[in-house]
């Protein structure tokens, strides 16, 4: 079983900046698209962003012009930029596989990391 640890999560006032990291496996990162998923409180898990091996991303619209995805194939390492946080983007955020067009139904999922935005 492969391994996804994330890290990079805290509080921060509106208009605060995070920078999230995951690490995975080689197993999971390999030559895949990876993504950053997040769950509020009593919601379903949500696709937040999304990247391919090669570098092409998509984003879910509330998102867009405010997060960046990266990620570092020599580290198998993704990474997210979340600038001008706002309260609703407060949830658990994961890393995990998934599409550029939609998000993939994972079997297993790391601990996540912890993102809170006070108003």
């Amino acid at each position: 079983q492969g391994q996804l640890v994330e890290s990079g999560g805290g509080l921060v006032q509106t208009g605060g900046s995070l920078r999230l990291s995951c690490a995975a496996s080689g197993s999971i990162f390999s030559d895949n698209t990876m993504g950053w998923y997040r769950q509020a409180p009593g919601k379903q898990r949500e696709l937040v962003a999304a990247i391919t091996s090669g570098g092409s991303t998509n984003y879910l619209d509330s998102v867009k012009g405010r997060f960046t995805i990266s990620r570092d194939n020599a580290k198998n390492t993704v990474y997210l930029q979340m600038n001008n946080l706002k309260p609703e983007d407060t949830a658990t955020y994961y890393c995990n596989l998934a599409s550029l067009t939609g998000p993939y139904d994972n079997d297993y999922w790391g601990q996540g990391t912890q993102v809170t935005v006070s108003s």
